[in-house]
């Protein structure tokens, strides 16, 4: 079980001071039995005058902080050291009933799973429908595994990464259209591929662990060096399981788990409010690294 150290600095700043509103950040990995956190840190420069955690509704660690007093910068350094044990879900058997598509979630599990089934963008000409059955087969039942990851690969062989800095996802029709787009863009566009079909779906937002290693032939990672953002599916018996269409990922190997929702707009790791003239504002950084750490390292204060 390898130890990964994350951190993740953001820095705004201004011209001249300016005063600070309340600001929520979504950095604490989410523990379970794949990742369990060793240590953490959240350092924000000014102090806030009040810091507080809880659990959102879908019980990601949210922290709050509000300000008292201006500055022209404003800082958040958080750094976490966790274990992390890569894994391939659907390596285990699949429940009974779902080893080939089409299948039905069952009574239980059905009502918690149904918001997550449910499309979120408009697809009028079917486009992302047509899309997505392509990869359904025709001359016998189709392999409820194979299919997940044949769509994963194929939005990383087909599709061009462009990181892109704007706020916001691209609809799945553009993503479509374009033949590109960012982590966020791409996950998106599978989440509603997915729903389509049935399948239940929620967005990831986190961290990606670039190795040093390479595999001669194979294609490099991308998406380091910032947040990362992929997808987990539902598949009975084998349980929600992490996809990444930007580097054709099954499973949670190199991906740190951070904030878990049914939409995109739910997962943002940082966001707030300044005041001051608009012209005040000079900008913001944000620098991600994730290394791999010795497991005797010291603790993080």
């Amino acid at each position: 079980m390898p130890v990964l150290a994350v951190q993740h600095v953001t820095t705004y700043r201004y011209k001249q001071p300016v005063s600070f509103g309340e600001h929520r950040m979504m950095l604490r990995p989410r523990e379970g039995h794949d990742q369990r956190l060793l240590a953490s840190s959240l350092r924000i420069t000014p102090e806030p005058s009040e810091l507080r955690w809880l659990h959102d509704v879908f019980g990601n660690s949210v922290a709050v902080a509000r300000f008292a007093g201006r500055a022209t910068e404003l800082r958040f350094d958080s750094t976490v050291r966790l274990d992390h044990a890569p894994g391939n879900a659907l390596e285990f058997p699949v429940g009974e009933g779902a080893e080939t598509y089409p299948f039905a979630y069952s009574t239980d599990e059905g009502p918690d799973l149904a918001r997550s089934i449910e499309r979120q963008y408009p697809d009028p000409g079917r486009e992302v429908d047509r899309w997505v059955r392509q990869f359904l087969r025709t001359d016998g039942p189709t392999d409820t595994p194979a299919l997940l990851t044949t769509i994963t690969h194929a939005i990383r062989a087909r599709f061009t990464y462009v990181a892109r800095e704007e706020m916001g996802v691209q609809d799945p029709i553009r993503t479509l259209r374009l033949g590109s787009g960012s982590c966020r863009d791409f996950a998106v566009l599978m989440i509603e591929a997915v729903r389509a079909l049935g399948f239940a779906a929620r967005f990831v937002s986190g961290y990606l662990y670039v190795p040093q290693r390479s595999t001669p032939g194979q294609p490099g990672r991308v998406g380091g060096g910032a947040t990362h953002a992929w997808l987990q599916v539902y598949v009975p018996g084998a349980g929600w399981v992490e996809m990444d269409p930007t580097n054709g990922i099954v499973g949670n190997r190199d991906l740190i788990r951070v904030a878990v929702t049914r939409d995109h707009r739910h997962a943002v790791p940082l966001h707030g409010t300044w005041t001051g003239f608009p012209s005040a504002s000079l900008g913001m950084t944000v620098e991600v690294s994730v290394t791999e750490a010795a497991p005797d390292a010291p603790a993080v204060p």
